[in-house]
């Protein structure tokens, strides 16, 4: 029996304004023509060259940006980006991100509140978590990152790239539980340029190149597909 639908994608398209001149601007596709489906309790890895767009197609599938062209269908579940590039209000604590953070993915406050123990212990953060973001030191950041989105525990867990993050002790930590979740029957999309983390960690795959889908689908079939074509093109 098929798994249901939690997310799809059909021929999106997203673009960004860059400057072009002095005083001219253009618009730059970061993503051209996805479509494929995320389904719900499998794990999809996300591969491609750097610049090929697959953070962008993540805050598509987040809901920070919105679709250009094309139509993304949310299923009716909670999304949550676990990614370094994607920022805190820095004047705020540790504590009222965190709290902003779930509301934002549509818990209510109280359903964030009870897990803000949770979220302050696995951070390792303590006096800080009270703290401004902008008293953070990077590693500090991508601690709370990282327990905020994994703590709150959403439907789809899009991961961007941050197997490992902070200081060796956490790096450890968040690697193990990481691995561990996306091993068992939760949704997740996990962007890496690693085809082995992907290869070891992922039911399926789609392949990105120049924010257009190559190939999706068994992820030996998309990985060896990849595989082949950087040789060729090497």
């Amino acid at each position: 029996m098929s798994k249901s639908l939690a997310l799809s994608l059909r021929n999106v398209g997203a673009f960004y304004w860059r400057q072009a001149g002095y005083l001219r601007k253009e618009r730059f596709w970061a993503l051209n023509d996805i479509s494929f489906d995320l389904h719900h309790g499998e794990s999809l890895g996300v591969i491609g060259r750097n610049g090929a767009g697959k953070s962008t197609l993540l805050q598509v599938l987040a809901g920070i940006l919105r679709p250009d062209r094309g139509e993304l269908v949310n299923h009716g579940v909670q999304t949550a980006l676990l990614s370094l590039q994607i920022g805190f209000v820095p004047y705020l604590s540790g504590r009222q991100n965190a709290l902003l953070s779930g509301m934002l993915i549509g818990l209510n406050r109280w359903e964030v509140i009870e897990k803000m123990g949770d979220i302050k212990a696995f951070s390792e953060l303590g006096e800080f978590f009270d703290q401004p973001i902008n008293t953070y030191s990077s590693g500090m950041k991508a601690r709370l990152g990282f327990s905020v989105a994994f703590q709150l525990d959403p439907d789809v867990l899009l991961i961007d790239e941050v197997l490992g993050v902070g200081d060796s002790d956490f790096r450890r930590k968040s690697s193990s539980v990481m691995r561990n979740k996306i091993r068992s029957d939760k949704t997740i999309v996990l962007v890496s340029h690693s085809a082995e983390t992907i290869r070891q960690l992922c039911d399926r795959a789609v392949w990105i190149e120049d924010g257009v889908t190559r190939a999706y689908g068994d992820t030996s079939d998309v990985l060896s597909f990849y595989e082949e074509q950087l040789t060729t093109k090497s």
